[in-house]
């Protein structure tokens, strides 16, 4: 990377060789870009962090942000796509919550932080 040359000189190259290798690996922005996108909605960014503290299924979720539930069943079926949610069926319901992983845990705490919102107790 030391062949590149930005048109004007600032004298921070350095700075910008090591900013464009990490900006090299494009599907890990637009994988993020794409989170960003499903949770660009206040339904289901409400829905995603209520599975956060709970496990439930479709027509206690919409009882709880009030809302039909083929409306929560079609954003759950996005969050699930975006692997954000895990579903598990008992008997003949399914019960939704978030997943397990490190990419749900900060959206939850990216949720919390920008909206001043705390944790229930559990």
């Amino acid at each position: 990377m030391s062949e590149f040359h930005l048109p004007h000189d600032h004298h921070h190259e350095k700075h910008h060789e090591d900013a464009l290798a990490r900006l090299a690996i494009i599907d890990d922005f637009s994988l993020t870009a794409e989170v960003f996108k499903m949770l660009g909605d206040g339904s289901r960014l409400r829905i995603f962090w209520l599975l956060c503290h709970c496990e439930d299924c479709v027509i206690n979720i919409s009882a709880m942000v009030n809302m039909s539930s083929p409306a929560v069943s079609h954003h759950l079926k996005q969050l699930k796509a975006g692997g954000l949610i895990t579903s598990r069926r008992d008997g003949k319901e399914m019960f939704y919550k978030a997943s397990d992983t490190e990419r749900s845990r900060l959206l939850h705490c990216m949720i919390e932080r920008l909206m001043g919102i705390v944790c229930p107790e559990d």
